[in-house]
């Protein structure tokens, strides 16, 4: 059984940089694709990020293209979210998920999920 523990949020200034991470346990992060989704309050959750098994294709969502960077290190398990220069409108519950297939933006593709970690902007 996966078991994904998302940690690194809380409160953060417009223009900052916060690093969330997702410590994988069951299985190593090498042998799965993973991503990032996000829920707002009110909101649909929605993608933000994945990286492949392999690690090497990547994908985002426009909104956070030159801002995000999603990376593995396959040593310590762990996936992580850098965010540099946030805005008010990425405050949001930050998701890992993880699938043993491909990488997806759809949520309904990803099996295994964290209980999030909220990342708050402030401006």
């Amino acid at each position: 059984q996966v078991q994904l523990v998302e940690s690194g949020g809380g409160l953060v200034q417009a223009g900052g940089s916060l690093r969330l991470s997702c410590v994988a346990s069951g299985r190593s992060v090498n042998t799965m694709s993973m991503a990032w989704f996000r829920q707002a309050p009110g909101k649909e959750r929605e993608f933000v990020s994945t990286i492949s098994w392999s690690g090497v294709t990547t994908d985002y969502v426009d909104f956070v293209k030159g801002r995000f960077t999603i990376s593995k290190d396959n040593a310590k398990n762990t996936l992580y979210l850098q965010m540099n220069s946030p805005k008010s409108e990425d405050t949001a519950i930050y998701y890992c998920a993880a699938n043993l297939g491909g990488v997806s933006r759809s949520p309904s593709v990803y099996r295994y999920w964290g209980q999030g970690t909220q990342v708050t902007v402030s401006s």
